[in-house]
Formats: structure tokens, C-alpha cells, sequence
């Protein structure tokens, strides 16, 4: 999941305007390079330079195909690459997260890639995430970058005082953050209002925003209500720190923490490299990884995020061709050992955590906690139920409504995206 800060978005459309089309663009030769658009939803600063860098190795080694690339800010490309394929213009390949496939592979604007010279080595990759990639027993996307959300946390901060371990519930957790605001005056944990980021609490009791094998909304069930309500107290207390409803919420949160001025926060690997930029992480080694605390059920788990590279169904033979080609490359073992190594990514194949890549003790750090990371369900709805959820949550954060009122509410919006589920 990927959460970076939006850049303009007058300057991406511009961009998007002059550069899409990428299906069906010739380039006016029959016989010269067939020039394929990439959409790449990645961090423009600290991500990108590395996979423009692959896309040269790529053109060297394929003569005859040209990649156009646009980087697309990643909270604005669902809906623009939903437009644009609905309107014959997508780009040939798109870098999709993980919770896109079903929506799009419903619509036809994904190619299955089963058989495919994209999926040539498919046994290679996790099997958990290409079951991320699938719809209906389909496969459309081959998985690129991995990740979920892990409790991080200062070391020497929870050393100063006298805490020898990340805590395994949540309980554990908040006399964690009373103990260390006591020993060290830093408050010891912050907490996210975004609904991604209460998806451990549902896990940890059990459930979830629904349930799709029965179609059942369970947003406002009562192991919901609980999670939630456990979710809701980590803003109120000794070392926990007072609910950010601001739409920078995000950078203060990561902010306060890179910095020391917090000692733990729930976050994603996307975020490695800036945790390395920040005054606490200059020793790498003082970053602290460990599953998110687990609920009253016992259970502890986070989402399971990524991304795939998918490929546009609209596109004509020869730019599909050129795309699975593209894909292909780009998911490669040396491809994927490349980006972890520049990026601080997690690779979604095995034989990519070679010995240099587990040598970074982030990635070394997510790759434990992964076992613990819960797919989604395949429900092509399922990403547009967190924002209403969003909305509600920032709400009963702020104090502007009651825990009971925002799930109610939240119950009735999801049930409008949803209307076949029953409550």
C-alpha cells in the first residue's frame, strides 16, 4: 500500500494528457520500435530513478520496443487509468496495487497473463501474492514489490527505558508508551486515523470491513466494533499520542518518528528509505521491526499490499507482445534484486533475497513479519469500501461523533457500494 505525499496534480494531468495512449501508439512505422507506455505509480524521488535506470537496460537489450514512462502520483491512478481504459486510451502496462486486480480485471481492462511469456516463472514468485493477482481463477498481474504493515519502533528509545522487546498485544502496548514517556519524556506510540492502517485491530479479532464468502457487511459487527474500540483508545492515555486529523497527518506522524520524537508507529516498507533520511535512523540498526500487537482473539496481522505490473487487454498484438516482454524483464530475479537493493523494497520471489539484499536490516526486518500478512478478498469493490471508512474514522478520532454512530454510518455507505451484502 502505498501512501506517498501528492505532488500537483494540474502538472500530472498535463503530463497524463500528453503521454497517454499508449495502446495505440504506432509511432507511425510499421517497421520501426513499437514504443509501449508504462504508468508507474512509485515514489517519483526516492523510487523511480531506479526503474527508469531499468527501463535503459531493457531498451538496450530489446531493440525493436521503446518504453514511454509517466509516473503517476499513486492516489490519482486507479481513477485516471479506470477513465483512461474505459475510453480505449491506457497506458500499456501499469504498475496496480495489489487491491486494483479485481475491479479492473472485472471491467476487461486487464489481460490474463496465464500462459503468458510475463508469467514464465511463476513458481518462482510467493504463491500468497500471485493469489493477490487473481480474479476468478485468472491470473492478471505479476507481482513486482511486496509489503504490509509492521509495528516500528526506536530501539534505544524502548532501551532507555528498560523495554527489551516490541510488545505482542495491544495491552503490552500501552503501558509500553507509559513507561517510555515516563523514562525518556517521548511519547511512545502514534497511531493513524486512516482506515488502511485500523485494518490490524479487525485482523486481530477476527474479522474484517466484510465478510465475502457469505456477502455480508461486518464493519459494524460487534468483534468489529471491538477492534475498532481498542483502535480508538491507543489516542487516549500516558505515551500515546492525541489523533492527527489534518490532511498532512501522514508526514507529521512519519515526521515525529524518523526523528525521535516518537518511539513507535504501525508503517510499511515503502517508507525504508526516508526512515534511513531521519536523525534516529542514521544506524540503521536502531530501527525495530515486529508484527503488529495482536488482538483479544489472539490473532495478529496486517494487510497484504503491493504491487503488480499489469497489462492493458486494449492494447493491439504487437504492443501486448511488447508489454509481456517489458513485464517479463522487469519481475526478472536480477530486476527485483535490483530494486530491493536501491529502493529498500521487498521482492515477491524467493530467489531475490539473495544475501545482499537480507543484508539491509529493513528488508531483513519486513521479510519476518510477512508470514503473518492477510490477503484481501478478491471482491472487486473491496478498495472503495475504505473510503467512506476514512471519512468516519478521522470523525470518531476528532471526538465529532461516537464510535457506535461512525461505524453505523460507515455501514450505511459500504452497503451502497455493496448492495447485493446483507448486514
Amino acid at each position: 500500500m502505498r501512501r506517498g505525499i501528492a505532488a500537483s496534480a494540474l502538472v500530472a494531468s498535463l503530463a497524463l494528457a500528453a503521454t497517454a495512449c499508449g495502446g495505440s501508439d504506432s509511432d507511425g512505422k510499421a517497421d520501426g520500435p513499437v514504443t509501449i507506455t508504462w504508468w508507474d505509480t512509485s515514489n517519483a524521488t526516492n523510487e523511480a530513478p531506479t526503474y527508469q535506470a531499468l527501463i535503459k537496460e531493457f531498451e538496450a537489450a530489446n531493440k525493436d520496443i521503446k518504453v514511454k514512462y509517466v509516473n503517476v502520483q499513486f492516489d490519482q491512478a486507479q481513477n485516471k487509468f479506470d477513465t483512461a481504459a474505459g475510453s480505449k486510451g491506457a497506458p500499456d502496462v501499469l504498475r496496480s496495487e495489489v487491491g486494483w486486480t479485481p475491479a479492473f480485471a472485472k471491467k476487461g481492462y486487464f489481460l490474463p497473463l496465464d500462459g503468458t511469456e510475463a508469467l514464465t516463472d511463476q513458481a518462482k514468485f510467493q504463491p500468497s501474492l500471485i493469489k493477490q493477482a487473481q480474479y476468478e481463477g485468472k491470473t492478471y498481474g505479476v507481482p513486482l514489490v511486496t509489503d504490509t504493515l509492521a509495528f516500528v519502533y526506536n530501539k534505544q528509545l524502548f532501551a532507555k527505558a528498560g523495554i527489551k522487546e516490541a510488545p505482542k498485544t495491544w495491552d503490552d502496548l500501552k503501558k509500553a508508551a507509559a513507561t517510555i514517556k515516563d523514562k525518556t519524556g517521548v511519547d511512545g506510540y502514534w497511531g493513524s486515523t486512516a482506515s488502511y492502517y485500523a485494518q490490524p485491530f479487525l485482523y486481530g479479532e477476527g474479522t474484517d470491513l466484510v465478510n465475502a464468502d457469505a456477502k455480508k457487511l461486518t464493519v459494524n459487527s460487534a468483534e468489529a466494533k471491538k477492534g475498532y474500540g481498542t483502535w480508538l483508545s491507543l489516542f487516549d492515555g500516558k505515551g500515546l499520542h492525541k489523533a492527527d486529523t489534518t490532511a498532512d497527518a501522514y508526514a507529521h506522524i512519519q515526521d515525529a518518528f524518523v526523528n525521535g520524537k516518537v518511539a513507535a508507529i504501525i508503517q510499511g516498507p515503502w517508507e525504508l528509505t526516508n526512515f534511513y533520511k531521519g536523525s534516529a535512523f542514521k544506524d540503521k540498526s536502531n530501527l525495530g521491526i515486529a508484527t503488529v500487537p495482536a488482538g483479544s482473539a489472539g490473532k495478529a496481522g496486517a494487510p497484504t499490499g503491493g504491487h503488480n505490473l499489469s497489462v492493458y487487454a486494449g492494447s493491439d498484438e504487437a504492443h501486448q507482445k511488447a508489454a509481456l516482454k517489458f513485464v517479463n524483464f522487469m519481475t526478472s530475479a536480477k530486476s527485483q534484486t535490483a530494486i530491493a537493493l536501491k529502493n529498500s523494497t521487498l521482492p515477491t520471489r524467493d530467489d531475490a533475497y539473495t544475501a545482499e539484499v537480507k543484508a539491509d536490516p529493513g528488508i531483513a526486518g519486513y521479510q519476518t513479519v510477512l508470514p503473518a500478512a492477510q490477503p484481501r478478498p478478491a471482491l472487486p469493490e473491496y478498495s472503495s469500501l475504505l473510503g467512506p471508512l476514512d471519512t468516519e474514522l478521522a470523525k470518531i478520532a476528532g471526538g465529532k461523533e461516537s464510535l457506535d454512530k461512525g461505524l453505523s454510518n460507515a455501514e450505511v455507505s459500504l452497503a451502497k457500494l455493496v448492495p447485493d451484502f446483507s448486514k
